[in-house]
């Protein structure tokens, strides 16, 4: 599993720098975040504790799975200061929560609670203070004790097939299992059922 800090942008060093630089310097955050979408490796996890705004939110939005702390806020507040969003913000959280209540959230650039996200779907799972991380690092280990290729291809599966029709994605999934279909890890976990062992799965 990948995890990342994503600190807090200096607003008053960026009203200083030229319009060349802050294009320059957001290319680095445009292809950031879009290898993150695209990301066949196995899933990214956002263990979300106190403010997540802003940059912050947009970067957890493109994450697999969000883990967040009960006290956790959430915002995605550019319109209130003359910009917008630039991370993917405009169209993973109407994806996560729905248009109207994405139109709401950024238009308006108002604060939620974590359990109001949760309510919504756009978190996983709602943590007691101070187990937000363990509880991420748990989920982690749990899909790293499958077959990774089967990980891959079943993530890969979902996200490229919520992109089309449901007949379309079918065909992905298909495809996606075809593709298991000759490899070891295959045979090794078809065997440790039938011996009752602990799987040991190689990515091949």
């Amino acid at each position: 599993m990948r995890a990342a800090h994503f600190p807090p942008v200096d607003l008053k060093l960026r009203n200083s720098q030229s319009l060349r630089n802050l294009t320059r310097g957001h290319e680095v955050i445009e292809r950031t975040f879009q290898m993150r979408i695209e990301s066949p490796v196995p899933p990214w996890i956002a263990a979300v504790h106190r403010h997540c705004y802003a940059g912050g939110m947009e970067a957890a939005l493109t994450c697999d799975f969000i883990y967040a702390d009960r006290g956790a806020k959430f915002a995605l507040t550019e319109c209130a200061i003359g910009i917008m969003q630039g991370g993917m913000g405009t169209q993973n959280l109407p994806r996560a929560v729905g248009e109207r209540r994405a139109k709401e959230l950024i238009l308006s650039a108002r604060s939620f609670s974590a359990q109001e996200a949760y309510d919504w779907g756009m978190i996983n799972t709602l943590c007691e203070s101070g187990t937000v991380v363990a509880k991420a690092i748990d989920c982690a280990n749990r899909i790293a004790s499958c077959a990774p290729l089967s990980v891959w291809q079943a993530k890969k599966s979902i996200h490229s097939g919520l992109q089309t029709d449901l007949h379309t994605g079918y065909i992905l999934e298909l495809e996606a299992w075809h593709r298991l279909l000759d490899t070891e890890d295959r045979r090794e976990g078809i065997a440790e059922f039938v011996e009752k062992r602990k799987p040991v799965f190689k990515g091949c």
